[in-house]
Order: structure tokens, then sequence, then C-alpha cells
């Protein structure tokens, strides 16, 4: 089952068309567990400008994203940027933790459900980002691999 998973995913990003995000609408909140058992809401981050990232370990564009990611997130944290990775593994916390041991990642990384995925109109490819602005507005949807350079230039205006 994992393989067609990962099959239909390359199949939509290979196939995938890029166009304009279209819509400014209000980030649903969510409070999602962390590893250490807490829970971590959107609303935490009020104020600051947000990238909710949607992943899995298994995806290979999520894995080369996360370099650049860590980039932008230690250069703009200062500035009120913040990541939050959500992860989409079906194997939960035994995967994702020495993942991102692994990869260093120091961003906050919470374990996704399809509820919050739903909220988010449904998350049909991986990775799949969304900007959110100070005031909790998406203003940027990104389906597929996002550079360091093009999570740059969602963000500069924004900071």
């Amino acid at each position: 089952m994992k393989s067609i998973v990962r099959l239909s995913v390359f199949l939509l990003l290979a196939t995938a068309i890029a166009s304009p995000f279209q819509s400014k609408e209000k980030a649903p909140n969510f409070s999602l567990k962390m590893s250490n058992g807490k829970s971590l809401s959107l609303s935490k981050f009020k104020g600051k400008v947000v990238l909710l990232n949607f992943w899995a370990t298994w995806c290979g564009p999520c894995i080369a994203e996360i370099p650049g990611f860590l980039e932008v997130y230690e250069k703009h944290k200062a500035r009120g940027f913040e990541i939050v990775g959500i992860s989409l593994d079906e194997t939960g916390w035994e995967d994702i933790t020495p993942f991102v041991k692994k990869h260093k990642i120091i961003y906050p990384v919470v374990l996704g459900t399809q509820k919050v995925a739903k909220a988010y109109g449904e998350i049909y490819g991986l990775p799949t980002s969304f900007v959110i602005d100070k005031k909790g507005y998406i203003v940027d949807k990104h389906v597929g691999l996002m550079t360091r350079e093009m999570l740059e230039n969602k963000i500069k205006d924004l900071l």
C-alpha cells in the first residue's frame, strides 16, 4: 500500500502544473502532538510569518527541501519567521523521531491528522506547504519541492 501511495504522490508531483494561489483565507487553527507528548497550536505563532509544511519521512522531495528550510529558519527566526513540520507518516513517531534527529530538524514537528489535512483543503501531494502571514491568513500554497530561494521569495515581503 505504501508503494502505491508513494507512486501516486510521485506521479502527482511529476505532472503538477504550477498555478498562482488565488485565495486569502484565515488559516485553520489546530492542536497537534509533538514527540514529547505536548500539544502545539498554530495560534501560538500569532503575529509571526509561518510556513506550514505537510511532509513524510519517505518523501524524497520532502527530504530534499529540509536543508534550505533550516537555513531560512535560522536566518529569519529572530525576525518572526517560524516553520511547523506536519508529518503525515502513518507509522507515527516510530519513524519521525529518528528522522528528525538524523536531519537535525530544529523547527517544531507535529504528527498530522486527517482532520487537519482536510481543514487545509485536503493534501493530495507531498510536500505541500502553506505560507501564513502575521495576521493568520494563508497567502501562498505550494505543492512539491520548495527550494531555499523560493521560500525566501515567498516570505521576504511578509517579515
